[in-house]
């Protein structure tokens, strides 16, 4: 019997510690020291929300740059990769169909879905390889738009972390704002 009621008190002290106290400290910390980054990442604009930095989100019109493909169709509830292997010819049949939509030189984040389905980012290339449909539709210069497309390219993360990028959501709301 004694060794119940220890037992009994131990799990109560570590679920109040791990499953309270610890994680109510950590969300504090969180909020005072990395509130945005915390509450998501959200890009607010006029008081509406209309996305997060850190997930990706369909853009289809020919007036935006496009992201990476998303097997997960940008749900965040049900991402994920689409786990086709290298020999299957569904895949074969879709990177084939982003193919002739992009031409045969087409980087390869824009013909395949990152593992989350839900990745922000394309590379430079991928969206350089849209400019001159972006400028078309917007009436725009190819050259202004590169520019635009250049400024927009976030270095290594510390200068040697990944590659450089292209948060996809940034860039079509510099372009709105450029209008």
């Amino acid at each position: 019997m004694k060794t119940t009621l220890q037992s009994i008190r131990i799990f109560l002290v570590l679920t109040l510690l791990t499953g309270i106290i610890y994680p109510l400290a950590m969300t504090g910390a969180a909020q005072l020291f990395f509130p945005k980054q915390a509450n998501g990442s959200r890009v607010i604009e006029n008081g509406n929300l209309i996305g997060s930095e850190l997930l990706g989100q369909k853009f289809e019109s020919p007036r935006y740059f496009w992201p990476r493909p998303s097997a997960a169709d940008y749900a965040t509830v049900a991402s994920g990769a689409s786990n086709k292997g290298p020999t299957s010819a569904d895949l074969k049949k879709t990177i084939d169909e982003r193919r002739a939509t992009f031409g045969t030189d087409a980087p390869v984040d824009l013909l395949t879905a990152s593992g989350s389905g839900l990745d922000p980012h394309i590379s430079p290339e991928a969206a350089r390889l849209q400019v001159a449909r972006v400028a078309a539709a917007r009436n725009i210069s190819i050259q202004k738009l590169s520019e635009i497309v250049d400024q927009a390219i976030e270095p290594p993360q510390f200068g040697f972390l990944g590659e450089p990028r292209v948060n996809v959501l940034q860039l079509n709301r510099t372009l709105d704002q450029s209008r």
